[in-house]
């Protein structure tokens, strides 16, 4: 049952922690991943929070997470994952515009968005397990917009739409490659 009094929109400012360890091939120097968010975490700018074995972990940037009062289905599915995640969205190479070829993009929590992100090889879209207060946070939003709303099985009608085929056959229409036309109607005519 939806709480009328709740707001139809929130904006949570997430901090986004990437990992850069060496590449693996001789075609990728570093490989990124991102590893954790930081609920309202201040300014990013690519801080150095660890550094140990050549692994480094930045606090890259700090984007909001929109949430809306019409993507609950999408949010309930995020919630349901093991773990709940939220999706980080990063653009990579010349995208990015800075010194690590990497950036974020967007950060959401709603599953159906992370799939549109993926339909392109652009970016690169992770799943990162949501903090408790986080979690807490978006399953609150969820209950207080969440509309139960029943299956109903469309039932067909009775009228018969086979029975007409517009178009087939039509004499108006010339064309000698209509099958349903007579061998006598594609015939030269004298008016041809």
């Amino acid at each position: 049952m939806t709480d009328q009094t709740a707001p139809k929109s929130m904006s949570i400012p997430l901090g986004v922690v990437l990992r850069r360890q060496p590449g693996v091939t001789r075609w990728a120097k570093w490989a990124w991943s991102a590893i954790a968010v930081i609920p309202n975490a201040g300014p990013g700018g690519f801080r150095t929070l660890r550094d140990e074995d050549g692994v480094t972990d930045f606090h890259a940037a700090t984007v909001p997470l929109d949430l809306h009062h019409t993507e609950v289905e999408s949010y309930r599915t995020s919630l349901a994952m093991s773990p709940p995640s939220v999706f980080v969205v990063l653009n990579k190479g010349a995208d990015a515009g800075n010194e690590h070829d990497i950036d974020v993009y967007a950060v959401t929590a709603s599953a159906d968005r992370a799939q549109e992100h993926q339909d392109t090889d652009e970016v690169i879209v992770e799943p990162v397990a949501m903090p408790d207060a986080l979690l807490v946070t978006i399953r609150d939003f969820c209950d207080a917009h969440f509309v139960d709303t029943p299956f109903v099985k469309r039932k067909r009608d009775r009228k018969r739409v086979d029975l007409v085929e517009d178009g087939i056959g039509d004499q108006r229409i010339r064309q000698t490659a209509d099958v349903y036309r007579s061998p006598a109607s594609q015939k030269r005519t004298s008016d041809d």
